[in-house]
């Protein structure tokens, strides 16, 4: 068994960590630590606390995650791995590339694990995409676009002032700039559209990244203020083209207090399957539904149970946060 602490008692904690932490049986969690009472249900076995000592200073505890508003990622990471404890810390991970390379040294410098929370890269949608292009039936690929919108124009218009914390960039697309990452590898060059919608000082609403990998383009697309989803994926082939409209259902029923715990948690129906079209080699046309992989945010877990217990390499490259860091600081710097 691996065992482990939460610093952080909030949403994040207990909608996308706890159920897939436990999910995979070999994580026993023993403490969480916040320092306010949260409205959450207590989980019976586990320890809840206001004294964040309880984590850091238990031997038992190996892991600890970090689940915390986003400008007190750095702080308590590192506060965490001074202590002597194996580090998963939530995306955004941190403001900057610099502080990132501190603390990826800090835990190299004391043998520990320290990796970014990407549980977006087991998005049915996301594994669907790679399946449809491993395949090979599209041809060469020559465009990818991938969307992440929502309309809630009540959000940015509730924001004042600018922060990094509270952009749409390092909330949101730290999770699609990292999907391209892990699956593409790093672009050859970036074209960046960052604004802010309702004006200068505002919150950051709206982003449009082009990633050029020689002839072929990867779009990650966000706004706020879509009152019709985009398709979550559009791939275009010299062959044909991969359309998928859905998100992964994952959240959709996190948010319903849907739990993993369900056989069919996270599955998506038949009328949530993408749709393929193409042309086959001796050039007949296709049009045809692609049943969805599943996706499973516990593999993030049981990723990182392989990795402290087994020495397995993480799945999440150091090389890949800080790229992404980087990409996303420099996203911040041209917006408009």
């Amino acid at each position: 068994m691996l065992t482990m602490g939460f610093i952080g008692n909030g949403k994040s904690v207990n909608r996308y960590h706890l159920p897939f932490a436990l999910k995979r049986g070999n994580i026993n969690v023993k403490t969480i630590y916040a320092p306010n009472d949260s409205p959450w249900e207590r989980i019976d076995g586990i320890k809840y606390t206001h004294d964040i000592n309880d984590v850091l200073k238990d031997p038992e505890i190996q892991l600890v995650t970090v689940s915390v508003p986003a400008n007190l990622h750095y702080p308590l990471a590192k506060q965490a791995l001074e202590a002597g404890k194996n580090v998963l810390l939530e995306k955004p991970f941190v403001s900057t590339p610099e502080e990132a390379r501190e603390l990826f040294d800090l835990a190299e410098s004391k043998h520990l694990f320290l990796q970014c929370y990407q549980n977006r890269r087991f998005d049915s949608d996301f594994l669907t995409l790679q399946k449809v292009i491993k395949s090979g039936v599209l041809g060469d690929i020559l465009e990818v676009e991938s969307t992440y919108d929502y309309y809630r124009p009540y959000i940015p218009e509730s924001v004042k002032e600018f922060s990094i914390g509270s952009s749409y960039l390092y909330g949101h697309g730290c999770h699609t700039v990292d999907q391209v990452l892990s699956f593409f590898g790093n672009p050859d060059s970036i074209h960046y559209d960052v604004r802010q919608l309702l004006g200068k000082g505002r919150m950051n609403d709206y982003f449009d990244l082009d990633m050029y990998y020689g002839v072929m383009k990867v779009s990650v697309k966000s706004s706020y203020f879509r009152i019709k989803q985009r398709p979550s994926f559009t791939v275009y082939g010299k062959k044909g083209m991969f359309i998928k409209q859905d998100m992964d259902r994952q959240e959709y029923d996190l948010k319903h207090f849907y739990m993993p715990d369900h056989d069919d948690f996270g599955l998506d129906r038949p009328e949530d399957y993408g749709t393929l079209t193409y042309y086959d080699d001796a050039g007949k046309y296709h049009e045809e539904k692609v049943v969805s992989e599943v996706g499973d945010y516990s593999r993030v877990y049981q990723g990182v149970y392989d990795s402290i217990i087994n020495g397995a390499d993480k799945l999440v490259k150091d090389e890949e946060t800080i790229k992404q860091i980087e990409i996303l600081q420099e996203g911040i710097k041209q917006m408009k």
